[in-house]
């Protein structure tokens, strides 16, 4: 496996392509966006930002770092990326997108499983600075480019990607659109009914009925494969059983009482259950 860090970039103020100077990238226009210290760039304005510190916070990426870094979602991730690669051209890298990467743990797992023959492209983007700073810190190598933005204003050139991964994240179907190449992927991964059923019974007084699946394929896209991934793992250590609460939203939807029961446990056994839908960009 080769891996190169995909570049093509737009500024996410004018929409011009960004081209590679030194330790920057800029557009045309002037503008000029510096490489970190740690190899990352933010390519995201002020005017696409919701709080001055948008995103996933810096405890939040530890945690799940930690937690996905034990194991716990290597079932998820090793169907993910077959998706993914079974898209793959024949001449040319896969170019694909993590849109909402956390710290990477999905890129480096399809980096992992690609074959010896196979050549990536591929690009993290996510609106937390730390979420971001921390996958270009692990990414050694300099495999990816690793981008602060926003998946509803991808700073990506547009039909440039092979394949975008929307990992329990948020969708914006028209942008994914956008950047996808005419025949490619997008894979995404929804919570099912049973995800994480324990721990939501541990931490909330009851739970919510369960929310109808829909099938209906988004403008822009037929529908491809799809899959239900299922998997029980054992946390046998309450920092395990932490980390999972603090990497999920529901850290800030339990009340404080639901958070003290978790708080409590030394050993959880935790259902994952997920949807992997599949839509291609005829």
């Amino acid at each position: 496996m080769t891996s190169t860090p995909f570049q093509s970039f737009i500024c996410p103020l004018e929409g011009h392509p960004l081209t590679f100077s030194a330790q920057s990238l800029q557009c045309d226009q002037g503008h000029t966006f510096d490489v970190a210290r740690h190899g990352y760039v933010n390519l995201l304005p002020v005017q696409h930002k919701r709080s001055s510190d948008p995103g996933d916070s810096k405890a939040m990426v530890a945690a799940r770092r930690r937690f996905l870094d034990a194991g716990h979602y290597a079932p998820i991730a090793e169907v993910i990326s077959r998706h993914v690669l079974s898209g793959s051209p024949e001449a040319s890298p896969l170019s694909c997108l993590d849109a909402g990467c956390g710290e990477g743990y999905y890129l480096r797992a399809l980096e992992r499983v690609a074959g010896d023959g196979q050549a990536l492209s591929l690009v993290g983007v996510d609106i937390s600075k730390w979420a971001v700073q921390a996958g270009a810190r692990q990414d050694i190598t300099r495999a990816a480019s690793w981008i602060v933005g926003s998946n509803a204003h991808l700073p990506v050139v547009s039909t440039s990607l092979d394949a975008v991964l929307c990992m329990f994240g948020f969708p914006v179907f028209d942008e994914f659109a956008r950047v996808l190449k005419p025949g490619g992927r997008l894979v995404m991964v929804e919570a099912g009914s049973d995800h994480l059923r324990e721990l939501r019974e541990v931490i909330y007084p009851s739970l919510n009925p369960d929310k109808p699946e829909h099938d209906r394929v988004p403008d822009g896209f037929e529908r491809g494969d799809s899959e239900r991934v299922r998997h029980t793992c054992t946390l046998d250590t309450s920092e395990a059983i932490s980390d999972l609460l603090t990497m999920t939203p529901h850290l800030y939807r339990a009340t404080a009482e639901g958070r003290a029961r978790a708080a409590a446990l030394t050993s959880l056994e935790v259902t994952l259950d997920v949807r992997v839908t599949v839509l291609i960009k005829p």
